[in-house]
């Protein structure tokens, strides 16, 4: 059986600048353009059955502006009347109205239990769709922004079950055949779930093709579904279509074909409460092993072997136990008894007193440690110096305790950490693992569409892009650039809802649910001499922040960066930001 490889990310030290001094506030005004829309946006509330969290990440903060990024300044959203609008910048003077370019055949209205209708860009032609309603549509555009070329025309269109988003699509060529790939995100109900939230999380990757040369028709060739019990920050199909890279909370696994969710989560949960093997305590002096025996258990059917280091039970002619002890003990006062309770005690005496066995047999998983309240009062009392009630009642004395109170906020995490899995598209076994710990996922970015989605995380104060290199085998994640201090930033942001950088790293952006937006450039140079004051020297580059607020109280439901602009996206208009002049 493989194992996951476990990985870690390389930094790029020259990336990171240790002497940033922080963003300054600029007053210069940016320019904001505004259009009223035709018709509001297809804006799909929670129901009162979507209560959970997932619910919340996965339709309630769902980003209903959707930039193509293979046409540089080009951006899209449905409205109330079906009708898929694109707007299209060349100057912003001279901004036109957004058009239609397709509209979908199923009145949206006429389904209660639908979602939000969703939109990717698979390529430079091609499109994937669904209504929200739990179908899928394949689009043929031909060249978008060319009016010559630009059709929009239905390849597929499937009824695929229950109602999901699509979250991420590609297109092979293999020997002059296309087939789309594309994932999709469900949330569905699990009956057998009494302790967590009732509801999982599905990821269905779907494959179309045509089966062969002489068939205009594109069909599902492949569908395959994996489970987990968070909404993903991040999934992507990796461009060559042989693997999938998953950024979450709870890892997600492939369900087999013809095997029911309910089953693969019982194997799951019999493998969590599998009964330890044996049980064991310690004194400073011994320890004490204890091992239920089968029934009708004898003393002709029990071996147990002492050795200076080492320890060999067997049951019955069955290894039951074999190993290297942690410790030394004294082999020949440690003994062996058959209690009452048809259960066998084995008492090792240690041969250094005092010392604290952090486990049995070394390297084995499958006995549990028994500690008496003594014990735990003990192993409190030795932290009793890291740890106080009070506010740092005495920060001068030799060992300052540290409390919560004296973290700030930004420096709180989740307890549970987030996980970057790389799963192989044949086998569907996770091949490669990376513990994010505290590396808190913000955002993704689309820098080249060729390649796979970037995804920034928080490295101590910083953010930090990667970019995903599926054909690197060894170094999988490229650090390619650096957001300075911007991870402690976003954090003091309470109200943020969506983050978004450009795509030539030139400026951050994030915004929140009403009304502002808050622009992080990169440091540059300064046109006047600048000096710090501390220090007497002269500053080179200023890092400048800039806040824009949108003429508006509707809601923010949508949020675009490119190079030069972000679209802002509310209920009945869209705001152009004019962030940088292109050189």
């Amino acid at each position: 059986m493989e194992v996951a490889a476990n990985c870690s990310l390389r930094v790029k030290r020259p990336l990171l600048d240790p002497r940033f001094e922080g963003y300054k506030l600029s007053l210069e005004p940016l320019p904001c353009y505004q259009l009223e829309l035709d018709a509001a946006v297809a804006e799909v509330k929670l129901r009162d059955d979507q209560y959970t969290l997932e619910h919340m990440h996965a339709f309630g903060m769902y980003n209903y502006l959707h930039c193509d990024s293979w046409y540089q300044d080009s951006v899209y959203y449905i409205d109330t009347l079906g009708r898929i609008m694109n707007l299209t910048v060349m100057l912003d003077t001279a901004l036109g109205k957004p058009r239609e370019v397709f509209r979908l055949p199923t009145d949206l209205t006429a389904c209660d239990n639908r979602l939000c209708a969703s939109i990717h860009f698979t390529s430079s032609t091609w499109v994937t769709l669904s209504d929200g309603t739990g179908r899928l549509y394949v689009i043929g555009t031909g060249e978008r922004g060319n009016s010559a070329s630009e059709k929009w025309e239905i390849m597929f269109n499937e009824e695929l079950g229950d109602p999901f988003i699509i979250i991420h699509s590609i297109s092979l060529l293999n020997a002059e055949e296309r087939s789309i790939a594309t994932l999709l995100l469900r949330i569905e109900k699990e009956e057998l779930d009494m302790k967590g939230s009732g509801f999982y999380v599905s990821l269905e990757w779907v494959t179309i093709s045509k089966k062969n040369k002489d068939k205009k028709k594109y069909e599902i060739i492949k569908r395959d579904i994996l489970c987990g019990k968070s909404v993903p920050h991040y999934a992507a199909i990796e461009p060559d279509g042989n693997g999938l890279m998953i950024v979450s909370y709870k890892s997600f696994t492939f369900v087999q074909a013809g095997q029911d969710l309910e089953e693969n989560m019982d194997e799951d949960m019999s493998e969590k409460i599998k009964e330890p093997l044996y049980y064991w305590q310690q004194t400073e002096d011994d320890l004490t092993v204890t091992i239920r025996l089968p029934e009708d258990s004898t003393k002709e059917d029990i071996q147990v072997q002492f050795l200076p280091d080492h320890i060999n039970i067997v049951l019955k002619d069955h290894q039951f136990l074999e190993g290297k002890l942690y410790s030394s003990i004294d082999h020949e006062s440690s003994t062996w008894i058959i209690k009452e309770s048809n259960s066998l005690e084995i008492s090792l005496i240690k041969k250094n007193e005092g010392l604290t066995w952090p486990e049995l047999v070394v390297g084995d998983k499958q006995g549990e440690l028994i500690r008496d309240s003594a014990q735990c009062a003990a192993i409190a009392e030795r932290l009793m110096h890291l740890t106080s009630e009070e506010l740092n009642p005495n920060p001068d004395k030799e060992k300052p305790p540290c409390n919560a109170q004296e973290l700030e906020e930004c420096d709180i995490f989740f307890e549970e950490s987030s996980s970057l899995c790389r799963f192989d598209g044949s086998t569907l076994k996770t091949t490669h693992v990376v513990n994010l710990g505290s590396n808190q996922y913000l955002f993704s970015v689309i820098v080249d569409p060729k390649e796979m989605p970037c995804f920034c995380l928080r490295h101590d104060v910083d953010a930090l892009l990667w970019q995903p290199h599926s054909s690197k085998q060894d170094d999988m994640w490229e650090h390619i650039a650096t957001f300075n201090a911007l991870g402690y930033v976003q954090a003091s942001k309470r109200d943020k809802k969506f983050f978004a950088c450009a795509p030539n790293y030139s400026y951050a952006a994030l915004c929140e649910c009403l009304r502002r937006v808050f622009i992080y450039r990169q440091p540059a140079p300064m046109s006047t001499v600048l000096y710090n004051r501390k220090e007497g020297r002269q500053v080179g580059q200023v890092a400048k922040q800039q806040v824009a607020s949108l003429e508006t109280n509707d809601p923010i439901l949508g949020f675009q960066a490119t190079n030069e602009r972000l679209f802002v996206l509310t209920t009945r208009n869209l705001f152009l930001i004019k962030v940088n002049t292109e050189n």
